[in-house]
């Protein structure tokens, strides 16, 4: 299998971290979006778009590609983010992104996010959010998540994968849905 994984990391580097472990499981390495040719895309057996979250939207650079990609015919996507906040707050922005390549032919086949420390804006005034994130369960988490990807779409992974939200303490175990992605 040949997979892609694609990623916007900007300020703390959260989602780097995330990108580099599921590359690992999947036996590649880790591009930006400037570093693929759009038409090259539909090339791979698999393909993971992901980045920071920005203002409750995904990186401007990770939709540029995603507007450029060519149509195509049932190529496996799955998308991944960290972000300062809760999921419900960028929810919005995955939808139209999902929308937008299912559009264009990609079979989205699985989800990941984890928080990610927040030093941005207002946090720095409190010494950002999230500190240490991701930790060690999130990176499981998102090993877990790409270990059961399914590219084929035969039930056997993918879905949604989220960490479960950890205390001060930093004591959580990673959690996954078997919902499919919608």
């Amino acid at each position: 299998m040949t997979a892609l994984v694609v990623c916007v990391s900007m300020s703390e580097g959260n989602t780097r971290q995330v990108a580099d472990t599921i590359a690992d499981v999947l036996g590649t390495s880790v591009v930006e979006p400037e570093d693929i040719a759009p038409n090259a895309v539909a090339g791979y057996d698999l393909v993971g778009l992901g980045s920071g979250i920005y203002g409750w939207m995904f990186h401007a650079r990770l939709w540029r590609l995603a507007r450029s990609l060519p149509k195509t015919k049932g190529t496996p996507v799955f998308l991944f983010a960290t972000s300062g906040g809760p999921d419900v707050l960028w929810r919005p922005s995955l939808v139209v992104l999902r929308r937008l390549l299912r559009s264009k032919g990609y079979r989205v086949v699985g989800t990941f996010s984890c928080r990610g420390f927040d030093n941005l804006g207002p946090f720095q005034l409190v010494g950002g959010i999230n500190r240490g994130r991701p930790d060690q369960a999130d990176l499981a988490a998102a090993e877990a998540f790409a270990a059961g990807l399914d590219p084929g779409g035969t039930g056997a992974g993918g879905g949604t994968a989220r960490p479960a939200p950890t205390g001060r303490s930093g004591a959580g175990r990673p959690s996954s849905s078997g919902r499919a992605a919608s």
